[in-house]
C-alpha cells in the first residue's frame, strides 16, 4: 500500500470523525446557554477538516490516473467508505468526551475572550490532565431510548439519504473518471450534482427542524432529553448512511457517466 492511499485513508477518517461530532455542538450551545460561541469554537476543527477534503481529493484522483483496472479501484473505494463508517462510529462513541471539552472551551473562551489562550492552555498540563478528566463513554440509558418509538423518523430518513450521497458525493465522480477515462475532467466536475441534491435535502428537511428544535429548548418548549435523542438518532443514521454508500458508489458512478456523455 502506496503512502498516498495510507495519507487518504487517514484524511477521510479524520473528515469523518469531525463530521460525526459536529451533531453534539448544539448540544453544548443548549448547555452553556452560548450556541454562538459553541459553533464558532467548532469551525476551528472545521477548518481542519476542510483542508482535510482539500488535500484528499486530488491525492485520490492522481492515484486513480496512474492506477489501470476498476477493479481493483472499486475495492479501493470501498475501504475508504468503510473506514468513513469506522470512523463514524468512534465518533459517536467520543460524543459525551468531546461535549464536556468543548463545554469548558466555550466557559474559557467566554471569560477570557482570547482563542490563542484558550489554543495554549489546551496544551498545558492542566489542559491536557482536564481533557483525560473527560474522557467517557455514552451511557447505556441513552441507547434504550431509541427502542421508544419517539426519533423525528422523517428527519432521520433524510439524513441517512443526505449523508448516503455526500460520501459517495466525491468518490463517484473519481470512480466515474476511471470509467470512462476520456471524460475524466468532466466526470470529477460533476461532483457538484450528487452533493447538491444532498445540500438541499439538508437545507430544506433537517437544518431548519434541528434549528426550531434548538430554539424550542432554549424557550422551554422542549426538553433537552428529547433534543438529544433526536441527536442520537442523527448520528445512528450518519452512520447507517455512510455504510449505505457502498451500495451507491458503482450506480451512481455510471450515472455520471451517463451525464457527462449526454451534457
Amino acid at each position: 500500500m502506496s503512502i498516498q492511499i495510507i495519507l487518504v485513508f487517514v484524511l477521510n477518517f479524520i473528515i469523518s470523525l469531525i463530521g460525526t461530532l459536529a451533531y453534539s455542538v448544539r448540544l453544548v450551545g443548549i448547555r452553556t446557554g452560548k450556541i454562538a460561541v459553541s459553533f464558532a469554537l467548532f469551525n476551528i476543527l472545521m477548518l481542519v477538516s476542510r483542508i482535510a477534503v482539500t488535500f484528499q481529493v486530488p491525492i485520490l484522483t492522481k492515484h486513480v490516473e496512474r492506477t489501470s483496472g476498476s477493479g481493483d479501484l472499486l475495492a479501493l473505494f470501498n475501504a475508504i467508505i468503510l473506514i468513513s463508517g469506522v470512523a463514524t462510529i468512534l465518533g459517536a462513541l467520543l460524543i459525551p468526551t468531546f461535549q464536556k471539552i468543548l463545554c469548558k472551551g466555550v466557559e474559557s473562551f467566554s471569560a477570557d475572550r482570547s482563542l490563542s489562550k484558550l489554543i495554549l492552555h489546551s496544551f498545558s498540563k492542566a489542559g491536557i490532565r482536564y481533557m483525560k478528566e473527560c474522557v467517557s463513554v455514552p451511557g447505556k440509558e441513552y441507547v434504550r431510548q431509541l427502542s421508544y418509538g419517539r426519533l423525528p423518523k422523517r428527519i432521520i430518513a433524510a439524513n441517512v439519504v443526505a449523508v448516503a450521497l455526500i460520501t459517495v458525493g466525491s468518490l463517484a465522480p473519481i470512480y466515474a473518471g476511471a470509467i470512462e477515462p476520456d471524460l475524466r475532467m468532466t466526470c470529477v466536475t460533476l461532483s457538484s450534482i450528487v452533493n447538491g441534491i444532498a445540500t438541499i435535502l439538508m437545507t430544506i428537511l433537517i437544518d431548519p427542524k434541528l434549528s426550531i428544535m434548538t430554539d424550542d429548548v432554549i424557550d422551554g418548549k422542549c426538553t433537552e432529553e428529547e433534543f438529544r435523542l433526536c441527536v442520537i438518532g442523527l448520528v445512528g443514521s450518519k452512520t447507517l448512511g455512510t455504510f449505505a454508500a457502498v451500495l451507491l458508489l458503482v450506480p451512481f458512478s455510471y450515472l455520471i457517466v451517463i451525464i457527462a456523455n449526454i451534457i
